[in-house]
């Protein structure tokens, strides 16, 4: 990925990973990379990131990641997102800030930053919803 800044690396991995395109988002990914998604749950690598989400994005019917802001300095790109997800009973929203840095055209450190009770809140409201 030389020559590719690494806010395009952060934008191509965050739209594979939208589509559940695990293969090409892995490819964004070092083999060494820091995974944090929440402050109990830690992975390494692609295999981490695999092991990780794709148990989470198993029910999920359909994503769409919006990038609100994007802050970059040098190999460090912070991304504010809204992330919507469709599972069968409709859509609930993430807000979420991403934290990367990325060398040599890939990503080594990532860490997410959202609040669990809003993910179940929204849940308990789909699941109400729809009962």
């Amino acid at each position: 990925m030389t020559g590719t800044s690494s806010t395009d690396v952060v934008k191509m991995f965050m739209a594979a990973m939208e589509k559940m395109d695990f293969d090409n988002a892995l490819q964004f990914v070092a083999d060494d990379l820091v995974y944090i998604n929440s402050p109990n749950t830690v992975s390494h690598g692609p295999a981490g990131v695999r092991a990780t989400l794709e148990p989470f994005f198993a029910p999920i019917e359909e994503n769409e990641f919006r990038i609100l802001r994007t802050i970059s300095e040098a190999d460090r790109v912070v991304t504010e997102r809204l992330d919507r997800h469709r599972i069968a009973q409709g859509w609930f929203e993430l807000p979420v800030t991403g934290v990367f840095e990325v060398h040599d055209g890939k990503i080594c450190y990532w860490r997410e930053y959202f609040d669990m009770q809003t993910i179940q809140q929204a849940m308990q409201q789909l699941m109400g919803a729809n009962a």
